[in-house]
């Protein structure tokens, strides 16, 4: 029975974790550490409201013209490019540490309605892109008389 008692949660004794989650997280804080330095994830919010989606969706350290927005139907494609600038070395400098990203994300996703192409605005802003997706008009089922 005392074997058990290694597994149960130890919310008092935060000093005295579980040996087995501490030599995993040991194990596996290089592979952590190389993901989240390794590519952009581009988080995305979508709502609806009003008739519309509102999409926003999180593109820090991109700039407003690196940005792709496709709508095809219903499906939505935000593709975006991070640059890296010009290091700028002072005669005799060297980079210490460098850890901004550079390469292209894409997201794709679709919505349960098609959106109106000609009626969707964007604005990029801090970092963040929203979109306003109005929904198509969809025409009321007609009934057809059969001769």
């Amino acid at each position: 029975m005392s074997s058990l008692r290694l597994f149960e949660p130890r919310l008092f004794e935060p000093a005295l974790s579980d040996p087995f989650e501490s030599m995993f997280k040991r194990f596996m804080a290089p592979m952590r550490m190389e993901l989240e330095n390794g590519a952009l994830d581009m988080r995305v919010d979508v709502t609806e409201v009003d008739g519309m989606y509102k999409v926003r969706a999180d593109i820090p350290g991109v700039k407003k013209d690196d940005i792709n927005v496709r709508i095809d139907g219903n499906v939505i494609q935000i593709d975006a490019e991070a640059k890296k600038e010009k290091d700028t070395k002072d005669s005799g400098g060297k980079v210490l540490r460098s850890e901004r990203w550079e390469g292209s994300v894409s997201r794709t996703f679709s919505v349960s309605q098609d959106v109106d192409e000609a009626r969707v605005s964007a604005k990029y802003e801090d970092g963040v892109l929203t979109l306003e997706l109005p929904k198509k008009a969809t025409a009321p089922s007609k009934r057809i008389a059969i001769q």
